[in-house]
């Protein structure tokens, strides 16, 4: 500001010059009408300095609110070019204090525009950390929902409603970890009669598993496995998933073992899917951390918790 007072009464032959300078830059008449009215009753008595000085404070002492105006008054000064308007010997003087007064506000620019990309920087971690506790919260939620429907399939009496259910909740269950899902359907012959019913189908790092949910009041047996392997093994390069509410018979385990050396079977407990919900944890890792240790450790029925 103290360039600013220098600087423009040089740039200006009249003090009326002075006042229209400092008129184009916004200030208003209410600052400028009693230096007018000084200017009618004795010039001699105020100088271009002083109405300058004067302007300037009253501006400075509006805060925020003549900030709009000291900013197009320091871009006046900073874009002034034609110094021929000036006094002859005034003009190498105001090219200085132009030239001055353009490298303190390229300086301030320059903090300015790195206050601004430090200010933009926060206020990107703010806003991605913020996008991250969000989504946290609504993974959360779908979690407690997934826990509490799996909850109340325990004291449904219907089996065959229950069954439905606990498919459709596999389904939310591996789609919430981003796997490939797809859900129950049935193979029929050519006269419609069923050949297959298939729980679902789950792709996880490009491998297929034929899906089967049981929720039987015992260990399943090696029936209804044997079965599922027969589904798995007339399909190349397909794996296999079961997923029993009761556990497995000795006899079941074994002959998963068994078939091991003709594909993939992996046994899993609801009970894992309910641990997996509480601690909401990925089921994917968990599929994922089974079949390695079917393929290298020959367990198809590996625990979690148990066993790793």
């Amino acid at each position: 500001m103290a360039l600013l007072t220098d600087t423009i009464p040089l740039l200006c032959r009249s003090k009326d010059d002075v006042v229209n300078f400092l008129r184009g830059a916004g200030t208003s008449e209410a600052l400028l009408g009693r230096i007018r009215e000084q200017l009618a009753l004795d010039r001699g008595a105020v100088s271009k300095y002083k109405i300058t000085r004067d302007v300037i404070g009253q501006l400075n002492e509006q805060g925020d609110q003549g900030l709009g105006v000291r900013r197009a008054l320091l871009r006046r000064v900073t874009e002034f070019d034609d110094f021929s308007t000036c006094w002859p010997d005034d003009q190498l003087k105001a090219r200085g204090l132009v030239a001055q007064i353009r490298d303190v506000v390229g300086v301030k620019d320059s903090f300015t525009r790195m206050q601004q990309e430090r200010d933009q920087e926060r206020e990107a971690h703010v806003a991605a950390r913020r996008a991250t506790e969000d989504k946290l919260r609504r993974r959360g939620a779908l979690y407690a929902d997934l826990r509490t429907q799996i909850s109340n399939l325990f004291g449904m009496e219907d089996t065959h409603k229950r069954g439905l259910e606990l498919e459709s909740l596999l389904n939310r269950i591996f789609s919430l970890d981003g796997i490939g899902i797809r859900e129950a359907f049935t193979l029929r012959l050519e006269d419609g009669e069923a050949a297959e019913q298939i729980d679902g189908v789950v792709e996880l790092d490009g491998q297929i598993y034929l899906v089967e949910l049981k929720w039987w009041a015992k260990p399943l047996d090696i029936n209804p496995v044997s079965r599922h392997l027969v589904r798995v093994i007339n399909r190349a390069g397909v794996s296999g998933l079961m997923i029993s509410a009761s556990g497995y018979s000795s006899p079941a385990v074994q002959e998963c073992e068994r078939f091991l050396v003709h594909g993939v079977m992996v046994l899993g407990e609801l009970r894992e899917l309910v641990l997996l919900l509480e601690r909401e944890e990925s089921i994917g890792s968990w599929l994922r951390q089974k079949t390695r240790m079917a393929k290298l450790e020959r367990r198809p029925y590996a625990v979690l918790d148990v066993d790793f």
